[in-house]
C-alpha cells in the first residue's frame, strides 16, 4: 500500500468542514468518558441507528470524535476522585489523585489535557505517515509476544509492591485469582463462580474498577470533612488561571516523555485485542522504570500522570490501522465502526485507500482535527472542573456511589452487577485500612485474564510445548528487555546509594 502525500493537505481542509459534527461529539465524549461504566462504544450502539442515517463519511467523523475525546475524558474523575472512567485511565489515579488530594486538582488537569491531547495527536500523524509499516505490526506481535507485553504490564505490581514486597505481591496475587473466576477460555469449565451464572463470562471489568477506586474511596472519604488534605485545602483557595498555566507549561517541559509513552501506545493499539489498559500500564512501568526519581512514583509525581495518559490516547489511532487497513477491528468501538462501514456497503482493506481515499485517510485526520479542538475547549475547563474537590464528603460520598453503581449496571444491565462493585467497594476499603494497594488488585483482575488467554492459545498451537514461550525471536528480544527494565531499578538504586556513600565519605574527608 502506497501513501498519496499530495491527499493530506486536502483531507485535513476537508475534515476542519464537518467541524459541526466534530464539536458536539468532543462535548458527548468528555460526558461519556467522565461517567464510571459508559464508554465510546456502548454509547455509540446506542446512538446506532443515528449514525446509519448519517452519510458514512460524516458518520465515521462523529464516532472517531466522540472515541478520542471519551478517552480523554476518562480521566477526569480518575484525577477529581480516584475513579477511573474506564480501564484505560486505571493507571491515571497512581498519581493523579494525590496530586489533588494536596490541592494541584487543576494542574493535575491541565497536564492530563495537554498529554493526552499531544499523546493522541502526534500518535495520529505518526500512524498517518507509517500506515504500511504499522499495518504490519499485528502480523508480527502473536500470542507469544502478547504474553510478554502482558508480563510487563502486571510487573508493575512488582514495581507498586517496592515499598512493602510482601503486601504488593498478596494484593497483585489475589487480583490475579479474581481475574481467572469464570468459565475456562478452553474447555469453558467453571472456575471460582460459587455458583452465579452471572460470572461465567469472567468477573465484569466495571463492577471491579468502580469497586476498587471509587466505592473504597467514598467510604474512606466519609472518615473526613474533605478529600483534600489541609495542605490541599489551602492551595485550592488560593487557585487561579495561573495554576492552569503551570500545568500546561509542566507537562509541555516533559514533551520527550509524552513522545515516547505515546508510542507505546500506538504499537500496543495496533494489536487487536490488547487495549488501552494494557498500554497504560505498561507506559507507567517503564516510566517508573527508568525514572532517576522512582521513589517520587506514587504520591503526586507528574511523570507519572504524563505516561498513562500519554499512552492510552496514543492507543486510539492503533486501534484504527488493523480495521482501515486489514479489515481486523482493534477494539470494541473499531468493531462498531466496522458495522456501520458494512451497512453502507463499504469493504475496509488495502482496496480502500485506492478507491474511496476519503473514507480511509479520514478517519486519522478526523482523529487530529478532534484533538487539535479538544484542547482548546478542554482546557479553560480544568479550573472549574477542580472545584468540584471542595464539595463536602457528606454530599460527594453518596454521589460517587450512586453514579458507581448506575455504572456498575450498564455494561451488562445486570442488578447482580451493583451488588458486586459494592462488594469490591468493601475490598478495596479493606486493602486501604490494611496497607494493600488497590492498583495492584485492579491489575491481576484485568490483566490476568488476558495473560490466560494469550498463554493457551499459544499452548495450542504448539500442542502443550511450554518451550513455545521462548520460539520467537521478537519474543526474546522481548524477554530480555522485560529482563533489563525489572533489573534497573535495582542497579539505579545501588548507584544512588553508592554516590551518597563516595560523596559522604568525601564529606567526612573534607571535614
Amino acid at each position: 500500500m502506497e501513501i498519496d502525500w499530495g491527499i493530506f493537505a486536502t483531507e485535513f481542509a476537508r475534515t476542519f468542514t464537518f467541524w459541526w459534527v466534530i464539536i458536539p461529539a468532543i462535548f458527548l465524549g468528555l460526558i461519556v468518558g467522565a461517567i464510571p461504566g459508559f464508554s465510546a462504544a456502548n454509547t455509540i450502539i446506542i446512538l446506532l441507528p443515528l449514525t446509519l442515517a448519517m452519510d458514512p463519511e460524516v458518520g465515521l467523523i462523529f464516532m472517531v470524535a466522540l472515541y478520542a475525546s471519551s478517552r480523554l475524558g476518562a480521566g477526569i474523575p480518575a484525577i477529581l476522585v480516584n475513579i477511573p472512567g474506564t480501564a484505560g485511565a486505571a493507571a491515571t489515579p497512581l498519581d493523579g489523585y494525590p496530586m489533588t488530594r494536596n490541592g494541584r486538582a487543576q494542574q493535575a488537569l491541565a497536564i492530563s489535557f495537554v498529554s493526552s491531547v499531544f499523546g493522541g495527536l502526534f500518535t495520529t500523524l505518526i500512524a498517518l505517515a507509517a500506515l504500511p509499516w504499522l499495518s504490519q505490526v499485528a502480523y508480527y506481535l502473536h500470542s507469544v509476544e502478547m504474553i510478554v507485553i502482558m508480563i510487563f504490564g502486571i510487573s508493575l505490581i512488582a514495581t507498586i509492591a517496592a515499598k512493602d514486597t510482601l503486601k504488593g505481591l498478596i494484593a497483585g496475587f489475589f487480583g490475579l485469582m479474581i481475574g481467572y473466576i469464570g468459565a475456562d477460555v478452553v474447555y469453558e469449565t467453571p472456575r471460582g463462580t460459587f455458583g452465579f451464572l452471572e460470572l461465567y463470562d469472567k468477573v465484569p471489568l466495571i463492577p471491579a474498577l468502580v469497586g476498587l477506586f471509587a466505592i473504597s474511596e467514598a467510604f474512606a472519604v466519609l472518615e473526613g470533612e474533605s478529600i483534600l488534605n489541609k495542605r490541599g485545602q489551602a492551595a485550592i483557595q488560593k487557585a487561579g488561571w495561573g495554576e492552569t498555566i503551570e500545568g500546561v507549561k509542566e507537562a509541555l517541559s516533559r514533551w520527550w516523555h509524552i513522545v515516547w509513552t505515546s508510542l507505546i501506545g500506538l504499537v500496543i493499539g495496533v494489536v487487536p485485542g490488547a487495549g488501552a489498559a494494557i498500554a497504560s500500564f505498561v507506559a507507567y512501568q517503564q516510566s517508573k522504570t527508568f525514572s532517576k526519581t522512582p521513589e517520587l512514583y506514587g504520591t503526586g509525581h507528574i511523570e507519572g500522570l504524563v505516561a498513562p495518559e500519554s499512552a492510552n490516547n496514543g492507543v486510539t489511532s492503533g486501534t484504527l490501522i488493523p480495521l482501515l487497513v486489514i479489515g481486523v477491528p482493534g477494539g470494541a468501538t473499531a468493531a462498531i465502526m466496522a458495522v456501520v462501514l458494512t451497512y453502507h456497503g463499504i469493504t475496509v482493506g488495502p482496496d480502500l485507500f485506492l478507491n474511496q481515499p476519503h473514507l480511509a485517510y479520514g478517519p486519522f485526520t478526523a482523529m487530529a482535527v478532534t484533538y487539535g479542538l479538544m484542547i482548546l475547549t478542554i482546557l479553560p475547563l480544568a479550573r472549574y472542573m477542580s472545584r468540584i474537590t471542595v464539595v463536602s464528603t457528606v454530599y460527594m460520598a453518596p454521589i460517587i456511589i450512586s453514579f458507581t453503581l448506575v455504572g456498575a449496571f450498564v455494561p451488562r444491565a445486570y442488578v447482580f452487577d451493583m451488588y458486586l462493585a459494592l462488594v469490591f467497594g468493601i475490598i478495596g476499603y479493606i486493602a486501604r485500612k490494611t496497607g494493600y494497594h488497590v492498583a495492584a488488585i485492579l491489575i491481576g483482575v484485568i490483566l490476568g485474564p488476558l495473560l490466560e488467554q494469550y498463554f493457551l492459545r499459544a499452548l495450542r498451537i504448539s500442542q502443550g510445548d511450554l518451550m513455545v514461550v521462548f520460539s520467537s525471536t521478537i519474543g526474546n528480544i522481548l524477554w530480555v528487555l522485560l529482563v533489563i527494565s525489572l533489573f534497573v531499578p535495582a542497579f539505579a538504586e545501588w548507584r544512588r546509594k553508592r554516590r551518597k556513600a563516595v560523596e559522604g565519605g568525601y564529606d567526612v574527608e573534607g571535614c
